[in-house]
């Protein structure tokens, strides 16, 4: 597949999307660039396809802090660097998260794919925070918190744009091809949302409470399964969402997000081995409550031995390498912030069950 190709089809269907996506080639000039890529710059895709190089675009200071990533990629590495680079943009400093896909044919690197996502409203919050005294330890954990929530929930997407674009790469019919790029449409359309939603929980880190508002719990589910489709079909994980399509709930978006991303990530994540994943997700009203369940056939946890720690912060439980402790301490921390409780059922090689609780 020519890299002509890949970039006619990756503008058919990125050029109306909010992520940043871009495509460079090994000499580093432009080939590639999504309106929001290049107006995010301060120009047209236009002035920036077979006329900038990478270089030209960025500065040398910036270029000269990104090129050990740049050389990484060329050499056939995927790189996702996540230190903060200052950029002079059209809009001021900015700051960015990168992911850089090389595009490899044949054995040789043509170029590599950049997904860029802007953290200047994280930056902007941290600086906010960390300029009042009195209330340093509060906004501290406050500030701990949100960083968490965005590494956890951002990766996932990260991941996302990765597995799909290597996939993309070996794909060898046109189906396949087209059934990657509309994953890539479906995925960078979910991103930009999720973005939005953070972007809330940072204006809304000064407030006693989160802004609250009527959500339709089966599409957050089904948004959930959506953005976790590549993680499912690589574990074979099956997701039954029985939610009734007409139940809804006073929530705050952005938390309902991460919980709902949390907990199903998890379920997919810790399956059982030698065994599709199977997972069930339902919602009921309880009187005035409304419990929510995520219920799997996966590895299971040994209550007896980890319920005190269960929702602590950095505790794992499964010898995962890449596991941090962080999903279910924020998933407890977010669900009580709403007002609401979660229990949980686990039993060793036959699953868990997560149940939340809701006033109505």
């Amino acid at each position: 597949m020519t890299s002509e190709t890949m970039e006619a089809q990756m503008r058919s269907v990125t050029n109306h999307v909010s992520a940043l996506l871009g495509y460079w080639d090994k000499d580093l000039v432009c080939r590639f660039a999504n309106n929001t890529y290049s107006n995010w710059f301060g120009k047209t895709p236009g002035e920036m396809i077979n006329k900038i190089t990478m270089a030209q675009l960025v500065g040398a200071e910036v270029f000269d802090k990104i090129l050990p990533n740049v050389q990484a990629a060329l050499r056939g590495e995927p790189q996702t660097f996540e230190r903060e680079i200052p950029f002079q943009s059209h809009e001021g400093i900015r700051f960015t998260l990168a992911n850089y896909i090389p595009d490899v044919v044949d054995g040789k690197v043509l170029g590599f794919f950049v997904h860029i996502a802007d953290i200047s409203g994280i930056k902007v919050l941290e600086r906010e925070l960390l300029k009042s005294n009195e209330t340093i330890k509060e906004q501290n954990k406050r500030l701990i918190n949100f960083a968490n929530i965005v590494t956890h929930n951002l990766k996932s997407y990260a991941n996302n744009f990765k597995q799909i674009l290597e996939l993309l790469l070996q794909a060898e019919s046109e189906a396949e091809k087209n059934e990657m790029l509309a994953f890539l449409k479906d995925i960078s359309k979910e991103f930009s949302l999720t973005i939005d939603h953070l972007t809330e929980i940072a204006d809304t880190q000064n407030n006693s409470k989160p802004r609250l508002e009527q959500v339709n719990l089966y599409e957050y589910f089904q948004r959930a399964v959506e953005t976790l489709s590549i993680e499912m079909r690589s574990t074979n994980a099956v997701v039954h969402n029985k939610v009734d399509p007409q139940l809804t709930l006073v929530s705050n978006p952005a938390y309902l997000d991460s919980i709902i991303l949390n907990l199903l990530s998890n379920s997919i994540k810790y399956h059982q081995p030698g065994r599709p994943a199977i997972i069930e997700l339902d919602a009921s009203k309880q009187g005035d409550e409304v419990a929510i369940l995520v219920r799997d056939n996966g590895r299971g946890i040994d209550l007896e031995k980890n319920r005190d720690s269960l929702f602590g912060m950095y505790k794992t439980f499964h010898g995962n390498k890449d596991a941090k402790g962080v999903g279910l301490f924020l998933v407890r921390s977010q669900v009580e912030a709403l007002g609401g409780r979660i229990e949980v059922e686990s039993e060793v090689n036959t699953g868990t069950t997560f149940t939340l609780i809701f006033k109505l």
